[in-house]
Parts: C-alpha cells; structure tokens; sequence
C-alpha cells in the first residue's frame, strides 16, 4: 500500500482526493502549509508527494526544491495555474509530472501510477513499447503492427528511447533535443517537431489526435502508457 502526502490548503479538495486515492487502497497523509508538507515529508517518508503550487505560508516551488535537495520522492504537481512558464518552473524545481486542475480522476491516479513505477525501477530504459496493436522493440530496433514490420529511422528510436526512459512524465523539448540531436542542436526545434510528426504516422490509431506521443504545449512531450492512453480518453 503506497503512501501519498497531500499537499493542498484547500480542506474540500483535500477531502475530494483522499477519498479517491482511499479508494485505490492508497495511505493519505495531510498537509496544509509549506512547512507541515516539509514536516511531514520527513517525518513520514512517504512514497509519492501529491502538491498543489499556491499555499498559504509560501509557495509550493520552494518545498519542491527544498524536498529535492534531500530526496528522489515523486512529486506530482496538482494546480490551477495553466501558464506555461508556471509548468516549467515546477518541472525545473524538481517536479516529476505536472496535472492541472480540474482534473479527470482516472489520469491523476495514472499519472500517480507512471510516477510511483520510474521511482521503483530507478528510471530504467523501457525496452518494450505498445502503441495499441504495434509494438516496438527498442533493443532490437524492431516494430511489428497487425500488417506486418514497421520502419522506423534511427533518429526515430533515438527519440522513442529518450521518451521511454521517462514514460508517462513530460520530457522538457531541450533535453530530446540535447540527448537526440546534440548540443550543437538545442535550436533546432522544426526537426524535433517533425521527427514527432514521422513518428505519430507511423505509430499513432489517429495522427491527428495523437493518443501516445502527447505534446505538452510550451514544454516538450509525453510518451503516454498504454493504460494512461486508456485514462485520458475515458477521462
């Protein structure tokens, strides 16, 4: 049974996401301020940090950065604020994943699931990709669908390992193009978008409203599991 310290001053929208992670045989612990999350987080050791940006004593940056001077915990982000340079400070400050509120409760427990997951496997490569029917062998280099092999390029795979290797988190659009490309490259947007847009072709049920390989506007791209697939379109 994992443990979630919730972060959130807001007492109805804590009792609203106790329930629902209760409900996930899930262990809740509570926090309402800056220093209490801080507190707990050290106190309880727990297994994820459920934190919401705007909190009375302070913001919730400061704790991210504070937890992560100390500490690998996931931290997951549920907040209002939907500004682009806001999701990108609490991605630099040390934040896994970054959910906005209103939030589809089948992808806020998906998201907490891919989260807990790289935590255990220490990030490890993910060898074996599905996209619905296709999947895709990293390893080997090999992608087989229901008609047969699938070529993909090497700047293809490249760009599907460096995915992989955070599945289901948002992967900042400067590290794919640092890792894939080089640092020679990290201008070189219009390639990263049109590797993406080979690859949604190649791989996606319907290029045009892509199910795996997600943009995160302003930010980068998230190669969403199979299960987190199945969360967003049914949330």
């Amino acid at each position: 049974m994992h443990q979630v310290l919730l972060i959130e001053d807001e007492p109805e929208i804590r009792r609203v996401l106790r329930v629902l992670l209760e409900s996930e045989n899930y262990r809740c612990i509570e926090a309402d301020t800056a220093l209490r999350a801080e507190i707990e987080t050290r106190s309880h050791k727990p297994d994820v940090l459920l934190i919401d940006l705007g909190l009375p004593d302070g913001d919730g940056l400061t704790v991210i950065r504070r937890v992560r001077a100390w500490s690998t915990v996931p931290i997951v982000v549920l907040s209002a604020r939907t500004m682009e340079e806001q999701k990108v400070a609490a991605l630099d400050a040390g934040a896994d994943d970054y959910v906005t509120k209103p939030f589809s409760a089948p992808e806020l427990l998906a998201r907490l699931r891919a989260a807990l997951r790289r935590h255990v496997s220490g990030a490890a490569p993910t060898s074996l990709l599905q996209f619905g029917p296709i999947r895709v062998d990293l390893a080997r280099r090999e992608s087989r669908g229901s008609g047969g092999e699938i070529h993909l390029t090497p700047l293809e795979y490249r760009v599907l390992g460096c995915l992989a290797r955070q599945a289901g988190a948002i992967v900042m659009q400067r590290q794919l193009l640092r890792e894939v490309w080089g640092p020679e490259r990290m201008d070189d947007s219009r390639s990263l978008r049109v590797c993406i847009k080979n690859l949604r072709g190649k791989l996606e049920p319907d290029p045009r409203r892509p199910r795996y390989l997600v943009t995160e506007t302003g930010l980068g791209y998230r190669l969403r599991p199979d299960e987190e697939a199945r969360a967003d379109a049914a949330g």
